[in-house]
This record gives C-alpha cells, structure tokens and sequence, in this order.
C-alpha cells in the first residue's frame, strides 16, 4: 500500500512550509529595521566574551537628547568606581567652586620683626592644597622676597598646613600601597606632587655602583645605594633589583637601592613619595631661599601664621580649569584628594576634611534626586576600596554635567579623548571612537571602569558608564571588551 497524502493534507502542509519560511524571511528585515536592537544585540554579544565569564558587569548608555535608555545591564547594583569616583569630585569642584577658582600659596612673617634687609623672628610658608605647586612656583616666592630687599631670616621658617587635617591618606586605603606617586600624602602644604623623581643608571664597568640621581635635588630625601651594575650572567643580581622609599619598619625620606642593572640597561626613573609633605615643602623652599643668597639662622618646622602677620610673597595657582584637567587626564590622586578637602573647607569651613567633602558631594547628588541610602563614598580619587556607587548614579551625574552650561565645557574637556590623550591615548584607535569619545578611566586591582560622552554616527550624544569586578590579572583583556563597547556606540546610526 502506497504511503499517499490526501489533497487536503499536502496543501495544509505547503502552507504551513510557507508559513515557516515566511517567519524567517522577516525576521532578517525586521533586525534592519531596528537598528536600536541591533546595538544592543551587538553589546549583548560582546559582554558575552568569554573574559567576563566570572565577572560582574554594570552598564547604561542613554541618549542625552532624547533621555532614551538604549543600553541598561545591572546598572542599578553597586561597584567599586576606581578611579571613576574622580568624576564626581572634579564635578562638585567645578560647581561649588567655579572655573575661575585659584588656590594661594603665600610667605608671612609677624609685622614687628621685618627691619630692613632683616626678618628678626620667624617666616611662614602658607599653603592651601595647590595640588599643580611646584618648585618653580616656590622659587617665585623666594624672588618677591629678594625684591623686598630681604637678606637674612634671623628665625625659623614654618609649615602651616592647617588649612586642612592631618589626615594623609584616605579611608580604605590599602596598608602596602606605598613608595608610588599614585599614593602621595595629602597635605595643604604640596609640591611637586609631593614626590621625588629617582633615575637610577648603570656605571661604567661590571661591580661598579649603580649611579642615582633625584629631582628635584634636595637633601630631604637620602639615597641608600647598595645597587651594583651586573655582568650579563649574574641573575641573582638582577632578580634582586629593587628601588623604593624605605617603609618599614618605619617611614624614612630614604631611597634604597639594591641589586643590579646590566651595563647595557637603558636608565630607569621612578616616582617616589616622600615623608612628611609640609616639610619637604619647607625643605625646597629653604634650599631656594639660600640660593637667591637669603641667610636662614633656624630649622624648617611647622607653625601657624599668628593674627598679626604681615604678607610678603604670594603665588597663585592657575585656574581650576586647568587643575581639574590635570585630574581627569591623568588620573591625578592627590589632585582629587586635595579637590575634595578643598570643597570641603570652601563650603563648610575649614580646616577642610574628606568627610567635609563628602558631605558636599552628597548634597550635589540629593539635588539631583539620588537617593543618599544608596551608595557609599569614602574618598575623593577612588584609591578606597569603600566606595561604592553604581552606573546609574554616574549616569545621572554626566546627564547633569552636560545641563549645566557653567561648566560643561570645562568638565568634558577635562575628560581624556580615546585614542588622543590621557590615560585614554592609546585605547580605540582606527575605531569609530576614535578622537570623539571622552572618558574617565578607573583601574584597581580587579576592577575596570570607563564612564563619559561619546557621539554617534548621526551626531547623536550619548552619556555611558560600565565598570567590571571580581576578576583576577591584568585589567587588558577587560579593557578590550570596554573598547569594543566604546566603538559600537560611537559608531551607532538610527538610520
């Protein structure tokens, strides 16, 4: 018997063929026509990499001409910012302090004791959290105080720092983070970055001493060189290499040296943290003040301008502007820390405090409507691993940013540019983000951030956040996957 449809059953079944095939045919146009779930099938696809497997991943993009969500993943939970946290810091300087703002360090003495070419008592370097001062800026101090015809300083010089607390590190900060320039103290009396540049370089012949350097050169910080240049075979030597500020068992302004550098090593620099900013600060100024030929009789120490003191030399810092672009473009942890004690002191009085601080920033953020519950900052640079924050709360901050006209220039301009500059100088390159999007980066260990602006293909500007924890090594591979996020969004079309 023959195994026969009935006429019924075969034309049931070609529609039912034909049905099918239709519903694949649309589909394809249907993805075409929807370029927005494109993207997001596009991002769906790249969070899907296999590197971001055991990791947590929060991220929003939103449109900020039409306020439209095109992207949202766990944006509402909390992660540690990183260095992201310096949006909101560089953001609440910005506004409460205007970008004009200058910052003043200054030279006193008391009114009775300046007699000619003579200071009879005691001068006072004054500082107020500069966080760009630099030797050459004190020097301009020490110029003014030639013009006066000043000759000698019968007294001490003194380091008023009280501008702001003797707290030098922030909340959370891990206990081993030392000797680096991205942990510099935070005093209101800084130069320098509070730092010292040691170049360290090969000598002549093999068991010749390794030749060290520092700049600025000061006697405030020692150099303990036990560093030996090595043949090309001793690897013992070699392993053992080592350059650091000595930290235990007790701080020292010490710089040691161990083991060695082949004669051929190319010279090596290292940005070294010093002991004690406010007198380092004192240090290089009386360094200078000897070579303008002005005698000093005391020591460097701290000290308060008394009530009565007479103004002799000032230096102004550039404008805030300027400040907050180093910040962001670099990653600048003291700058932030000592933006966030100044905001601190400017709005609540001083001595200025991180809590101080804080507290300002919590206010920006309730006049935004975020709820204060919500989240945790303990510091102003994101070095602490206690803040806390989510991608919708940064979101919220850039779409203000970008509202307020007082500073919107200012604040995207201080954002590195993909591919251009900053810490953003070689990330997507021959990408469609390339020279347009603008991001402040965030890296610790296991965390990885990346939260700005960035323009579509049509000119459509977006604000976005996305930041990955819980991962261990390298941050690369993570970053790649941020990149690829960055491209897709800025080459985006709705047409």
């Amino acid at each position: 018997m023959k195994n026969l449809l009935s006429p019924t059953l075969v034309v049931i079944a070609f529609f039912l063929l034909l049905g099918c095939g239709s519903q694949g045919k649309l589909r394809q146009p249907a993805a075409a026509s929807d370029p927005l779930a494109a993207l997001q099938a596009e991002i769906d696809q790249i969070l899907a990499d296999s590197v971001l497997l055991r990791t947590r991943t929060g991220l929003k993009v939103v449109s900020l001409q039409s306020g439209e969500t095109l992207y949202a993943r766990d944006s509402r939970y909390l992660y540690n910012p990183a260095s992201n946290m310096k949006l909101l810091t560089t953001a609440a300087a910005l506004k409460r302090l205007g970008p004009d703002f200058r910052y003043q360090t200054t030279l006193w003495a008391d009114s009775a004791a300046v007699q000619d070419s003579i200071i009879s008592g005691d001068i006072y370097l004054k500082g107020s959290g500069d966080p760009d001062l630099l030797r050459d800026g004190l020097r301009r101090l020490t110029g003014q105080l030639k013009a006066l015809g000043i000759r000698r300083i019968a007294g001490d010089l003194r380091c008023d720092e009280s501008y702001m607390d003797d707290l030098y590190w922030g909340s959370g900060w891990m206990w081993d983070d030392v000797s680096g320039w991205y942990w510099a103290p935070i005093s209101a009396l800084t130069v320098e970055d509070n730092c010292v540049t040691v170049t360290v370089t090969p000598g002549e012949a093999a068991g010749d001493p390794l030749e060290v350097s520092i700049d600025p050169p000061t006697a405030y910080m020692q150099i303990d060189n036990r560093g030996r240049t090595a043949a090309p075979m001793d690897s013992a030597s070699l392993k053992a290499y080592k350059v650091e500020r000595v930290w235990r068992p007790v701080a020292k302004n010490v710089v040691a040296v161990e083991g060695g550098l082949k004669l051929d090593a190319a010279p090596r620099r290292y940005t070294i943290d010093v002991v004690d900013a406010a007198l380092y600060t004192g240090a290089l100024m009386e360094e200078l003040l000897r070579e303008e030929g002005i005698t000093i009789a005391g020591a460097v120490q701290r000290g308060i301008v008394p009530e009565n003191a007479r103004l002799l030399a000032e230096h102004r810092s550039p404008p805030l502007t300027e400040i907050v672009l180093n910040t962001n473009k670099i990653s600048d942890n003291l700058s932030a820390e000592l933006l966030l004690k100044t905001v601190g002191a400017a709005v609540k009085g001083a001595p200025g405090t991180a809590a101080k601080g804080i507290s300002v920033i919590y206010q920006m953020l309730d006049e935004l409507g975020v709820d204060s519950t919500g989240y945790r900052l303990a510091d102003g640079s994101g070095v602490s691993r206690y803040d806390l924050i989510t991608p919708d709360l940064v979101i919220e901050l850039l779409k203000e940013m970008h509202r307020d006209f007082r500073v919107q220039a200012e604040y995207q301009a201080s954002l590195p540019i993909a591919g251009l500059d900053g810490s953003l100088k070689y990330r997507m390159r021959d990408t469609a983000a390339a020279n347009k999007l603008r991001a402040k980066t965030g890296t610790l260990s296991g965390v990885s951030a990346l939260a700005g602006y960035t323009t579509t293909a049509d000119g459509e500007l977006l604000a976005f956040s996305m930041v990955m924890e819980h991962f261990v090594g390298s941050s690369s591979a993570i970053r790649k996957v941020q990149d690829r996020i960055g491209a897709a969004i800025s080459g985006f079309s709705r047409k």
